[in-house]
């Protein structure tokens, strides 16, 4: 049987998971889409678009899609409904999870990877982010939960833009992007907008976004050359000239790139990322790379997610390209200098 492919829809408490979902569930697109809301309050999906309730709580609504709400533990939602499947006793392409707003979805993303039965079961396409631009600046600088589901997302959405002013929208996407540069942001209205958006993005797919999108590495050089003119984005008075105002907020998730032209040693990279994932790695919530190896022709990508670390053979470097290293790092409070220098050392 064909893995199913599962997103996390994450967001902080009122930024409008719940109305994308049922955009997502109502709307005709043929999908059969199965629902677990991993929910601990009342607020669930409306009764109004559910059509019978069982005593598994998982429940068939008008369209074909399933919803099921469990208040314990994801692992026995995801086994039961993938054995439901199998048996032909539930029809559905694909699963969404909800998570509750003050959720860290870093737990939920690794329960893909370490459990074998839901592995042999699912594949984790990506991470759904949605940031309500009108209460996101208070949130991310109060809530450490908001900053980590920005930190893990491979789509950010933002909600409620209609309800600020434009430069207050524009200060909060370039917020978002210093935090987590790889994931593409969407502003949209009500919870609409286009399935292609939402699923199959692919977002741990080792092999499928080769390359960290180019704009954000145009980006970041950009903010490295603003850095040496006094952007200082490590220290509380992270200020956005030109929005002509300033922000006070120095968000402990941020990120960084490496890149470097030598190869690195493949035995000396491993044993450094070991030890950085070992020491670090619950503050690292996503990192990702394409690498040049010594000793192959052909691509390295990695990625990982908190401890969890996998790497894969992608395809062969073209006889023009030139051979580089790109690596980008989302995390709470990295120590970026250990970083380069440890990696530094893993170069041939």
């Amino acid at each position: 049987m064909a893995l199913i492919p599962a997103t996390i829809l994450t967001g902080f408490l009122g930024s409008g998971k719940t109305t994308l979902l049922k955009r997502i569930l109502t709307e005709a697109h043929g999908q059969k889409i199965a629902v677990i809301e991993n929910e601990f309050g009342e607020e669930n999906i409306d009764n109004d678009i559910l059509v019978t309730e069982s005593k598994e709580q998982i429940v068939q609504m008008s369209n074909g899609c399933i919803c099921c709400t469990i208040r314990e533990d994801l692992r026995e939602a995801l086994q039961l409904l993938a054995a439901k499947k199998r048996k032909g006793l539930l029809d559905f392409d694909r699963v969404v999870i909800e998570t509750t707003g003050l959720a860290d979805p870093g737990p939920v993303a690794q329960t893909f990877f370490m459990d074998d039965e839901i592995a042999e079961s699912y594949l984790l396409d990506s991470i759904l982010t949605l940031v309500d631009a009108k209460h996101a600046p208070q949130q991310l600088d109060d809530r450490q939960e908001a900053r980590r589901q920005v930190g893990f997302a491979d789509q950010i959405f933002i909600s409620k833009s209609d309800l600020v002013a434009a430069e207050e929208t524009e200060a909060l996407i370039h917020r978002l992007k210093h935090m987590n540069p790889r994931a593409p942001q969407q502003k949209v209205h009500f919870g609409d907008v286009p399935l292609k958006d939402v699923f199959d993005l692919r977002g741990f797919n080792l092999n499928a976004k080769l390359d960290i999108d180019p704009d954000f590495l145009k980006e970041e050089e950009e903010h490295d050359h603003d850095h040496a003119h006094g952007e200082h984005c490590d220290h509380p008075s992270h200020k956005h000239e030109g929005h002509g105002h300033h922000h006070h907020h120095d968000d402990d998730v941020k990120s960084f790139v490496f890149r470097a032209d030598r190869p690195f040693d493949p035995a000396r990279l491993e044993d450094f990322l070991g030890a950085i994932v070992n020491i670090y790695g619950p503050r690292m919530l996503r990192y990702k790379g394409v690498l040049n190896m010594q000793g192959t022709e052909r691509k390295v990508i990695f990625q990982g997610v908190h401890q969890l670390m996998g790497s894969d053979l992608g395809p062969a470097w073209g006889p023009d390209e030139k051979r580089n290293s790109r690596m980008v790092f989302i995390g709470i409070d990295l120590p970026r200098e250990i970083l380069e220098q440890g990696l530094e050392q893993c170069l041939v």
